[in-house]
């Protein structure tokens, strides 16, 4: 990895500086809720389902949820009342984004009714609130028509093949990928913007996938982004052997197709973008592995059974439901998120990056990504 890699060093000059200025607001703000690292809150990752369809080696692997797996029964999962009422809660200490996740989110029924309900909300500064989606892109092209008039704004499709062979054997589903091709077209079709596509590249399984992923999407308007494979919820067998790194991604890339760095990372940016220049759109790389960006994270996630994580990597959760019956003001477990939020002080991503190089294993067993989202 070259010292003077673009990605490395926009990843390793943009978090402290970010860091450095998130604890605070400008004149006349709202005062942000910050966390020990002085991290603000800005945005949640609103889980309304631990099942999915795929079964994804790095995220639901077959041997850990076969068909005996007991997943949460739809009497325990948050009610769209529930689910408004928490994102109300959040807003009111300075959410910006709130993105839909599960499991596969687009399994939970009528869940255009609660993209409605989420997408009346504003920010603590009376702008709308923006409503995005994660989904493998399975079921997207009969509901993205419905998403987007419902308030969707955006929405991220999990890709980690265009050859149908390697993606039946990274989704682990009888799926074709034609059909998740589909749901990406209807999508933008359907005018959700950006759609951006996620492979998460394990070496050794479908890195020969990332220049034909590059090349698909090329002059399409979609935002390809390539996150090395980290050490998840059902990562069980990781190991940094099968990381690749951004920066080789990167120099693959360009190679075939040159890119430039676009602007400067944002505060709290996952993804480093690229241009290719001779205009055919954006690549992005998030390099969680190589280069955590924790110093900059400002993300919550709400479980589909109502528990508060404060990271992707967490092990256990804050239970909001004493906060949730009808009777409790917003404001009551507004300040109870609050209160966790300020106690926060997770960096498992840079902790991990302390470990010897290409140790194998977890660090120690994590939440199960299908619950929390990714």
């Amino acid at each position: 990895m070259q010292a003077d890699d673009p990605i490395v060093n926009a990843i390793v000059s943009a978090a402290p500086a970010a860091a450095a200025s998130s604890g605070g607001a400008s004149p006349g703000a709202f005062p942000r809720t910050t966390d020990t690292l002085g991290r603000p809150l800005r945005d949640l990752r609103l889980s309304v389902i631990d099942q999915c369809n795929f079964r994804c080696g790095y995220c639901m692997p077959r041997e850990s949820f076969g068909a005996g797996y007991a997943f949460m029964p739809s009497s325990e999962r948050l009610s769209f009342a529930q689910l408004e009422k928490i994102a109300r809660a959040f807003t009111s200490l300075g959410v910006e984004k709130i993105r839909i996740t599960g499991g596969e989110p687009l399994l939970r029924r009528n869940l255009e009714a609660l993209i409605e309900r989420l997408a009346a909300l504003t920010t603590v500064d009376g702008k709308p609130v923006e409503i995005a989606l994660t989904t493998n892109g399975s079921l997207l092209a009969a509901k993205a028509r419905a998403l987007r008039d419902a308030g969707l704004s955006r929405v991220t499709v999990s890709l980690d093949a265009l050859d149908d062979a390697v993606f039946r054997r990274m989704s682990d589903a009888d799926v074709p990928v034609s059909r998740v091709l589909a749901g990406i077209e209807a999508a933008h079709a359907a005018g959700l913007a950006p759609v951006k596509v996620n492979a998460v590249i394990e070496r050794g399984a479908n890195d020969d996938q990332i220049l034909p992923l590059v090349r698909h999407f090329r002059h399409s308007g979609v935002a390809v982004r390539f996150i090395e494979y980290m050490d998840v919820g059902g990562a069980s067998f990781w190991s940094g052997d099968k990381v690749v790194p951004a920066a080789r991604m990167r120099e693959l890339i360009d190679e075939h197709y040159p890119l430039v760095l676009v602007g400067e990372p944002g505060h709290d940016a996952t993804a480093i973008r690229c241009a290719h220049i001779d205009g055919a759109g954006e690549v992005g790389f998030i390099a969680s592995v190589s280069h955590p960006f924790c110093g900059t994270c400002s993300r919550a996630r709400v479980s589909a059974d109502g528990k508060l994580y404060t990271c992707l990597f967490a092990t256990q959760g804050t239970d909001l439901r004493p906060w949730l019956d009808d009777a409790a003001p917003v404001d009551t477990l507004a300040a109870a998120v609050r209160d966790r939020w300020t106690r926060r002080d997770d960096r498992y991503s840079e902790r991990r990056a302390a470990r010897p190089a290409r140790a194998p294993g977890k660090t120690y067993p994590t939440v199960r990504m299908s619950l929390v989202g990714g």
